[in-house]
C-alpha cells in the first residue's frame, strides 16, 4: 500500500484502519496481540503517521487498546463485555420501535427510504443465506453492513447510527473466535435478516420489535453457555 500522489494521508488512514479492522473481526489478529506503529507501517509499505492515526481509530472504536511504552494490542473482550454490548443494542432498538409503534398511525415509507431498504434487504438476504450455510467470513461483512444502513434508515440520528454500529463491530470482535471454535455454528447464527426488513418495510413497529427481542435473546443465551463453558474448563 505504498503512498502516492493520487492517494491521500485521510485515505491511507482509512485504508489501513479498515484492513487492520478486517484482520481483528476475521480472528486473525487475535485478542491480546501486540504490535507497534512501526511494525504495522512496514507491513504496508506506509509512512508512520497515518499508520498511527489509524490505530488511534480503532482504539476509539473499541478494538484496540494503547499503551505508551508498548505500542498497541487488540483488546479482549469478556462475556461479560458481550452481554452489555447486546443488552445497550437492545434497549436502544427497541425504543427506537416503540418510539414508531407510539405513533397512531406509521407513515409508509418515503420514496428515497423505500429506495434504501431494497439495498438493505439484498444485504438481508446474503447474510441470512451465509448464516444459514455457516460461512462466517461472508456473514460479517454483509451483516455489518445491513445493520449500519439499517440503523440509518430507523433511527433517523447519526450518533445513535454510529453507536450501534460500533456496538455490532465489537460485538463481532468478541464472537468470532468463540463461533470459530463452535460444534453447532448454524445453530448459533442468526438468519432473521429478511423478517426485521420485511417489518421496517410495512411499517410494523410491534413486529420489529419482537423480531429483535427474539435476536436478543438468541445471543444471551449463547452467552449464558459461554459462561457456563469457562466456568467448567476453569473447574
Amino acid at each position: 500500500m505504498p503512498e502516492s500522489g493520487g492517494v491521500t494521508r485521510n485515505t491511507l488512514r482509512q485504508q489501513i484502519a479498515d484492513a487492520l479492522r478486517d484482520e481483528v473481526l476475521a480472528g486473525r489478529l487475535k485478542a491480546g496481540r501486540e504490535f507497534t506503529v512501526k511494525q504495522i507501517a512496514e507491513q504496508y509499505g506506509v509512512s508512520a503517521t497515518p499508520v498511527r492515526e489509524a490505530l488511534v481509530d480503532l482504539c476509539a472504536q473499541g478494538l484496540l487498546d494503547s499503551d505508551q511504552h508498548r505500542g498497541f494490542r487488540v483488546h479482549q473482550y469478556s462475556v461479560d463485555d458481550y452481554r452489555r454490548m447486546v443488552e445497550a443494542r437492545m434497549l436502544v432498538v427497541e425504543g427506537i420501535f416503540r418510539r414508531r409503534a407510539d405513533r397512531a398511525r406509521p407513515p409508509a415509507p418515503e420514496l428515497g427510504i423505500g429506495v434504501a431498504l431494497v439495498s438493505v434487504r439484498r444485504r438481508g438476504e446474503a447474510a441470512a443465506r451465509a448464516a444459514r450455510a455457516g460461512d462466517l467470513d461472508v456473514l460479517i461483512g454483509y451483516d455489518i453492513r445491513y445493520w449500519r444502513e439499517l440503523g440509518r434508515l430507523i433511527a433517523a440520528n447519526d450518533h445513535l447510527a454510529d453507536f450501534l454500529h460500533r456496538l455490532r463491530v465489537q460485538a463481532w470482535a468478541f464472537s468470532v473466535p468463540h463461533l470459530r471454535s463452535e460444534r453447532d455454528l448454524l445453530g448459533w447464527l442468526w438468519s432473521g435478516h429478511v423478517d426485521l426488513v420485511d417489518a421496517v418495510t410495512r411499517g410494523d413497529a410491534e413486529a420489529a420489535v419482537t423480531v429483535v427481542r427474539e435476536y436478543n435473546a438468541h445471543a444471551l443465551e449463547w452467552a449464558d453457555r459461554l459462561e457456563l463453558l469457562e466456568r467448567w474448563g476453569g473447574a
